[in-house]
């Protein structure tokens, strides 16, 4: 298996471009997949620098319904309109945070490539999809700036429009999450509903970011968070993270998980 981080927050490559958004490319046995597409088309520039034919793209993941994840769609769709895209229903829906729009171009559901699910999908053996994640457990607070608007009325987002990529290549897993708005470890509590062994690898953000200095409640959400990473269950797999994570976010997890916790950026090749 090939994953190459396409798009990110942070230069890993001095001749890619980076962007606040994440798009993340896999090479499977089967498949050729994208999951997300960054803020913008930039994604498409940094894979051309990297050599990895987009057009030979069969299969697109949006994790959620927010630009930063869904921006470079229409391009892609543009350079290759046979790939199948994957998304909810309801990543169509009208999400802001505070009082700034950051849904997706909505014009996106008319395309022909589009698969709307409502809820998991197995795709083949290779690819699984679920979402349905409801578990609140450290939470963060930083998830409730974000809304959504329904009938005209400004409401908390839920996350409904959440899903998360299980690949599995030669008896392990691979876990990729967006942003893990609904906590990694409701993630990973979602996940172990379908696979009884745990992921060798997750690829996420984990939506810790912020302006300004985190207060005692938060800084503890995070620092449990990484404790509950670093169970025996959990002791062989290895965390990629980076976009929403933040800097301050990752140092204060590295102490927990040491070589278990890797920073991702643009332009990076995982394996």
């Amino acid at each position: 298996m090939k994953i190459v981080i396409l798009m990110e927050d942070t230069c890993g490559n001095p001749s890619c471009a980076y962007e606040h958004g994440l798009s993340v490319y896999v090479e499977t046995d089967r498949h050729r997949l994208l999951v997300d597409t960054g803020a913008s088309g930039a994604f498409m520039q940094n894979a051309k620098e990297l050599g990895i034919d987009l057009t030979a793209v069969d299969t697109v993941i949006l994790s959620h319904g927010h630009y930063d994840h869904a921006g470079g769609i229409m391009d892609f769709h543009a350079c290759n309109p046979d790939a199948e895209i994957y998304m909810q229903r309801t990543a169509c829906g009208a999400y802001y945070h505070k009082d700034r729009y950051i849904g997706i171009d909505r014009s996106i559901a008319a395309y022909d490539s589009v698969r709307m699910l409502d809820g998991g999908k197995r795709i083949d053996d290779e690819l699984f999809l679920f979402g349905n994640i409801t578990g609140r457990k450290y939470f963060a607070k930083s998830n409730l700036e974000l809304s959504k608007q329904v009938d005209g009325k400004q409401m908390q987002d839920q996350f409904e429009h959440e899903q998360c990529l299980v690949i599995t290549q030669g008896g392990e897993h691979t876990l990729i999450s967006g942003c893990a708005h609904n906590g990694i470890l409701n993630v990973l509590s979602r996940y172990r509903e379908y696979y009884e062994k745990p992921p060798k690898m997750v690829i996420s953000g984990f939506h810790m970011m912020k302006k300004g200095a985190y207060e005692p409640e938060e800084q503890q959400i995070i620092c449990e968070t990484a404790r509950q990473l670093c169970t025996k269950e959990l002791a062989d797999t290895v965390f990629y993270t980076g976009h929403c994570t933040g800097s301050p976010a990752f140092a204060l997890m590295k102490p927990y998980l040491g070589e278990r916790l890797i920073q991702i950026h643009s332009g990076m090749q995982i394996c």
